[in-house]
């Protein structure tokens, strides 16, 4: 699994580990972070790789089963270095393809809601193509995940490798980083430190969503799922809401007496996200079980013990 030591690949090398799982994580710790497996690191089914999957990865061992989980998710992250992200999902993938065509394994690609750019239609199906800048500051991780998309349908059609594409729209839960840049994390580490909440736009546009847990199931099924779906998969909850919306619900749940910061809306940010997950639902039985609300007081708690960390040592240090 590449990007393991991720926000979502962390907690999908716990699942795999509780499924009897032999797992071996690469990640380059460029946005990942050891604190996430450092549970793992014992056991007896589990390796870890620092590796940058722009260059060629070599494992000895025997692989059934790779998920591409490598690249950072959000524009905080990856505009930072946009070359190195598009690398990150092209070379990255072709990289990871070859290995699969040596092991003959079959290969997930977590793809991105992001392929739909700015889209004119909602909810958004798989069939839709998408409005997508091609030179905006998105673009390098929109682009990257289409042309990632790409290369695994042309892997498939060419030499008949066995893949799964899933499109994840946003998702959110315990392990996001304090500075992860999403929103649903962003307005928590504010509301706690008592700032602001950042709303960019009107706060109008909507988002959907989706619990750790729910997306996770969701991987492992489209991953054992039959060959004959290697088509683009939804993976995300329905439930729409808006950016102003969350900021409330954030609020409420915090008891934060921080108030709304507005200001202009950033480049090709999407005006709404909604998934169509009936594929999802009829293929793999799958659908997102957690609320909005319930997840929240989850992850709100998980970074209120970071920022609780993020002080003490901050202390021992003055």
């Amino acid at each position: 699994m590449t990007g393991g030591a991720g926000f979502l690949g962390s907690h999908l090398c716990d699942r795999l580990i509780a499924s009897d799982c032999r797992i071996i994580c690469v990640d380059s710790l460029i946005t990942g972070r050891m604190e996430n497996i450092n549970h793992l690191l014992g056991h007896d089914r589990f390796k870890f790789i620092k590796h940058d999957v722009i260059e060629p990865l070599e494992v000895t061992e025997e692989i059934s089963e790779i998920y591409n989980l490598a690249c950072p998710a959000s524009p905080a992250k990856y505009e930072l270095d946009p070359v190195h992200t598009f690398k990150t999902c092209i070379y990255g993938a072709i990289n990871l393809l070859d290995l699969a065509l040596l092991h003959d394994a079959r290969i997930l690609q977590a793809s991105t809601s992001e392929v739909y750019g700015d889209p004119s239609v909602s909810p958004q199906k798989e069939d839709y193509l998408g409005n997508v800048n091609t030179v905006g500051p998105r673009s390098c991780y929109d682009e990257g995940k289409r042309g990632a998309e790409t290369i695994f349908h042309d892997y498939h059609e060419e030499y008949g490798l066995d893949i799964k594409i899933a499109r994840i729209f946003n998702t959110y839960g315990p392990r996001m980083s304090l500075d992860d840049g999403r929103v649903v994390s962003n307005f928590i580490v504010q509301a706690l430190r008592g700032d602001d909440l950042s709303v960019y736009g009107t706060g109008e546009q909507t988002r959907s969503f989706c619990y750790v847990d729910d997306l996770i199931s969701g991987l492992v099924l489209l991953m054992a799922s039959a060959p004959s779906l290697n088509k683009p998969v939804n993976m995300g909850n329905p439930s729409e809401f808006t950016i102003c919306e969350l900021a409330d619900l954030v609020l409420k749940k915090t008891g934060s007496r921080a108030k709304l910061a507005f200001s202009e809306l950033t480049q090709d940010d999407p005006k709404r996200r909604k998934p169509d997950i009936s594929m999802a639902e009829a293929a793999l039985h799958w659908k997102p079980l957690v609320p909005l609300s319930d997840g929240l007081d989850n992850t709100i708690q998980d970074i209120a013990r970071q920022l609780q960390h993020e002080n003490s040592m901050a202390a021992k240090v003055s």
